[in-house]
C-alpha cells in the first residue's frame, strides 16, 4: 500500500469546493475527503470462501449561511463541483437555524501537526492473506476438543482524510490496518460452544502470528465446554476479562461524551467535578500516541488535541467535546471532534483505564468466590439511568481459582454503582483504541437457576 494519497490534488479539489460554495453565497465552509482501501480473505475448513476488495473516496462539503448549515456528500467526479456547492448553499438557506453549528475558532486550528507514524506501506498479496487465515484456522483445529470451524480471515487496509476549511486550515493524514481472526466450535449437538480470537495492528510486523491466534481461539473454546448454571445471588463479585472490560470502559466513554450531556441522555450529566469512579482510578485519552490505534494528528475540525485525564483519582474532569457541542455547553472544544462524513461529533481516541498494581491471578485469589466473565450478550444498558443488565458466560471462581465454565446467567447492577466498585489488575494491552485491564466489580446481582 502506498502512503501517497495525492493529498495535494485532493486538497485542491476540497479548496475548489469551498471557493465555489463561498461564491454561491456561503459565509463559511469546510470540505473533507475520507479515503479508504481494503482487501480481505475469509476461509472455512481449509478452503477460501471469499475474497473482497473495496476502495472509496468520499467528499463531504459543509456550508454555513448565517446560523443555518447544510452538508452534502458526493463521490469525486460523479457530480460537477459547482453543482455540489450550489446545491449545498441552497439547502442551507432553507434549513432551520442552529445557534451552535460552526467551524472551529480560527485561533484553535493546528498550524502544524505531528507525524504519528500511523502508516505502514507493506504490500500484502492476496495469497498471503489467504495463507495467514488458513494457518490460523489450522492451528485452532489442532487443539484437542475443537470439532468445527466458523471461519477465519485476514485483512489489510488503509484509511484517512483530507480536510480544508474556509478560514485557513488544510491537512491530511493516513493510517494502515492489518488484521487476523478465527472462530471455532467445540463439542457436538446441543453441547457445542463457540469462541474466537483476533489481532489488529497498524503495522503488519506487529501482528500476532496466525498460529498464536489460532491456538488461543481453540483453547478459549474448549475451556467453555460443559458449562453449568449457578444459583441466583446478590452481592456477587464479578471479574471482567480484558476483552469484556474494554466494553465496560466504552460505557464510561459514552457517559462522558459531551453530545450525550447536551442531549441530557447521560446519567453523569450533572457530575462534572465530582467523584464518579472509585477513588484512585484514572482514565486518560490521548490522540497523539505514536502508532496508537486511534491516534490522529488533528481532529475532524483541524484541531490538534492533547492527552487529557478525563477522570482523575475518580473525579470527572472533562467531557469529550467538539466545537459545536462545547458551544452548546458553554465550554471550549478539547479537540475530540470526529468527522463522520457530513457531521462532526465528539469521540474518544486512545482511551485507557490506567492499570492497578495487582496481577490478575492475585485479583482472582482476592475475590475468593465470584464470577469471571468472558462474554456478554444483549444490549441491556440504559445510558440515561445507568441501569445495567446483560446475559453473560464465563467461569465460576471458587477458593480463589477458576473452577468450571458457566453459561445462561444474567449480571445486573447500575453503572453508577459499578463505577464506584471497580478494582483493576495490572495486565494492560495498549494495542486497542479502548484499553482496560482485568477488573473486578463488587456487589452485582447474578440471576441464574
Amino acid at each position: 500500500m502506498s502512503s501517497e494519497i495525492d493529498s495535494a490534488t485532493l486538497l485542491s479539489q476540497a479548496s475548489q469546493l469551498i471557493d465555489l460554495a463561498l461564491a454561491a453565497g456561503a459565509d463559511k465552509a469546510d470540505a473533507v475527503v475520507v479515503r479508504s482501501r481494503s482487501r480481505s480473505v475469509s476461509v472455512r475448513l481449509g478452503k477460501v470462501e471469499a475474497t473482497e476488495a473495496s476502495e472509496s473516496d468520499d467528499f463531504a462539503l459543509r456550508v454555513f449561511v448565517g446560523n443555518r448549515v447544510a452538508s452534502i456528500s458526493a463521490t469525486p467526479g460523479a457530480t460537477d463541483a459547482r453543482t455540489i456547492a450550489e446545491r449545498a448553499v441552497a439547502m442551507a438557506k432553507v434549513s432551520p437555524e442552529d445557534p451552535f453549528a460552526c467551524l472551529a475558532d480560527e485561533a484553535d486550528l493546528a498550524k502544524s501537526y505531528p507525524d504519528l507514524d500511523l502508516f505502514d506501506g507493506t504490500e500484502i498479496p492476496t495469497d498471503a492473506l489467504a495463507e495467514a487465515a488458513l494457518a490460523a484456522e489450522a492451528a485452532a483445529m489442532t487443539i484437542p476438543g475443537v470439532a468445527n470451524s466458523s471461519g477465519a480471515g485476514a485483512s489489510a487496509g488503509m484509511g484517512g482524510m483530507v480536510l480544508a476549511t474556509s478560514h485557513g486550515f488544510s491537512g491530511s493524514y493516513m493510517g494502515s490496518r492489518f488484521g487476523r481472526s478465527v472462530s471455532v466450535i467445540a463439542g457436538e449437538g446441543t453441547k457445542m460452544e463457540r469462541d474466537y480470537d483476533f489481532d489488529s495492528r497498524l503495522y503488519f510486523a506487529d501482528l500476532d502470528s496466525p498460529e498464536e491466534i489460532g491456538r488461543r481461539a481453540g483453547e478459549r473454546t474448549v475451556k467453555r465446554l460443559n458449562p453449568r448454571q449457578v444459583d441466583t445471588g446478590k452481592n456477587v463479585t464479578v471479574v471482567f476479562d480484558p476483552r469484556v472490560a474494554r466494553g465496560f470502559v466504552g460505557h464510561i466513554a459514552a457517559a462522558i461524551n459531551g453530545a450525550s450531556v447536551a442531549r441530557k441522555t447521560s446519567f453523569l450529566r450533572d457530575k462534572m467535578g465530582q467523584l464518579v469512579l472509585k477513588s484512585g482510578l484514572t482514565i486518560t485519552d490521548d490522540p497523539l500516541i505514536v502508532r496508537g490505534p486511534a491516534s490522529r494528528p488533528f481532529d475532524g475540525e483541524g484541531i490538534t488535541g492533547k492527552k487529557l485525564a478525563m477522570i482523575e483519582d475518580g473525579v470527572l474532569q472533562q467531557w469529550f467535546l467538539s466545537t459545536s457541542t462545547a458551544r452548546e455547553l458553554g465550554l471550549k472544544t478539547n479537540g475530540r471532534g470526529a468527522r463522520g462524513g457530513s457531521y462532526v461529533n465528539p469521540t474518544s481516541t486512545n482511551l485507557t483505564l490506567e492499570p492497578g498494581t495487582i496481577d490478575p491471578e492475585a485479583l482472582i485469589r482476592q475475590v475468593g468466590t465470584g464470577f469471571y466473565v468472558t462474554e456478554l450478550i444483549g444490549q441491556g444498558v440504559n445510558m440515561i439511568t445507568g441501569e445495567y443488565s446483560r446475559g453473560a458466560t464465563g467461569f465460576w471462581i471458587e477458593n480463589g481459582e477458576i473452577a468450571y465454565p458457566v453459561s445462561e446467567v444474567t449480571i445486573a447492577s447500575n453503572l453508577k454503582d459499578m463505577f464506584m466498585r471497580v478494582t483493576p489488575a495490572n495486565d494492560i494491552d495498549r494495542s486497542f483504541s479502548i484499553v482496560a485491564p482485568t477488573i473486578a466489580i463488587e456487589g452485582m446481582t447474578l440471576a441464574g437457576r
